[in-house]
């Protein structure tokens, strides 16, 4: 189950963002519960002095790699600053880039994305990089260098789940980097479908902090990523439009 992003080993395939919690209690408890390897944050909604205390209040960062983001910027320029202020912070040299176009779905500025991502990569960041489901754009990341490109499965936040499964599989079938879905899961089932189709994770937040039990939805988001994974390998049976006897039918007596 172990996933490699850059020079990074991970032995979960969820990521899981920090804020919308109630409090940090809430919040540490969630975290332990999903079980996850890293964890992400907006750098610019926090004192760089203070970014650990700020972000993640109790828990022991030791156990975790952390995943600054560029939430905020509008521009490649915005995005390049924001990644090297978390940088000289002594955060860490990953970053998730993001870079938002439009204010109403959030959906990020292509043009934008592909100037920043491809700067950071200059720069020595290991990047992961926010993009809507566009399968050229997933693909000139990829060729670009990013070290995982992570597609919105729909609008930050909105919970609707994956609203365009056909796009996503052409991401995953021809992706050679790291496939994160990112944005837009809101239960558990929305994650096994994605991992189902062969993502490689899935990046929370809101799905667990806004949850009614933001604990309880944390454990579950982990078990869904496991079984998902679990199935893509197995591989499902074909769909049919007719039924096949789950028992053989060869050297059965007919009754009388």
């Amino acid at each position: 189950m172990m996933l490699k992003i850059g020079e990074k080993k991970l032995n979960s395939r969820l990521m899981l963002g920090t804020g919308k919690y109630d409090n940090t209690d809430v919040q540490k408890r969630a975290v332990e519960a999903s079980n996850t390897n890293v964890l992400t944050f907006a750098v610019r909604r926090m004192s760089l002095e203070n970014a650990a205390e700020d972000a993640f209040a109790g828990l022991d960062l030791d156990r975790f790699e952390l995943l600054p983001n560029t939430a905020g910027a509008s521009t490649a320029e915005e995005a390049v600053r924001t990644a090297k202020l978390a940088r000289e912070a002594g955060l860490c040299d990953m970053i998730k880039v993001e870079v938002i176009g439009c204010s109403k779905t959030l959906l990020p500025d292509p043009v934008e994305t592909l100037k920043a991502s491809e700067e950071l990569l200059a720069d020595g960041f290991t990047v992961l990089t926010y993009t809507s489901d566009d399968v050229v754009l997933a693909r000139k990341l990829q060729e670009m260098g990013c070290h995982a490109v992570m597609p919105a499965a729909s609008p930050i936040g909105s919970g609707l789940g994956i609203v365009n499964p056909y796009n996503l599989r052409h991401i995953v079938d021809q992706a050679e980097v790291p496939i994160i879905v990112d944005a837009g899961l809101g239960s558990p089932a929305d994650a096994t479908f994605a991992m189902e189709l062969g993502a490689d994770g899935v990046l929370l937040n809101s799905a667990v902090a806004r949850a009614q039990d933001p604990v309880k939805m944390a454990e579950a988001m982990k078990l869904a990523v496991e079984a998902g994974r679990l199935g893509f390998e197995a591989g499902r049976i074909p769909k049919k439009m007719t039924a096949t006897a789950s028992s053989p039918l060869e050297g059965v007596s007919p009754t009388s």
